[in-house]
């Protein structure tokens, strides 16, 4: 009896408490939202790059999703520096945003907003360990 719990609880163990190692990802799709216009753009971005949207500078540094069968989650680090013309650049975001909750950790701007659709992968790596 006690050799049968002490396996159930095992493959439970093995089963459950065990966390997938979240897959980093190579480059970003993200939307922007132009207020004034009322124009929303997609565009995407590998990491290490720079993407440019209205005089935002937008600098994905990393990106992290969930394996396929968890339910899905994109991470994104960026930096966003606002570069208008005539004016010295203005540092407007560091950090994690969540294509789940894009409200969690979100860019304040009068006139732009920035959130992540999610974090692109290469055709398979998530088969990778």
């Amino acid at each position: 009896m006690i050799r049968a719990a002490a396996c159930c609880a095992t493959l439970f163990l093995c089963l459950y408490g065990m966390e997938s190692a979240a897959i980093e990802g190579k480059a970003v799709v993200l939307q922007g939202l132009d207020k004034v216009t009322a124009r929303v753009s997609t565009f995407e971005a590998a990491i290490g790059d720079t993407v440019r949207f209205g005089s935002l500078q937008i600098v994905p540094r990393a990106c992290d999703r969930t394996p396929p069968e968890e339910p899905p989650e994109s991470t994104v680090y960026l930096d966003i520096t606002d570069l208008r013309p005539g004016g010295a650049p203005v540092d407007l975001f560091h950090g994690w945003m969540f294509a789940s909750s894009p409200a969690l950790n979100a860019l304040e701007h009068p006139v732009y907003d920035v959130w992540v659709l999610e974090c692109k992968v290469l055709v398979g790596e998530e088969a990778k360990p």
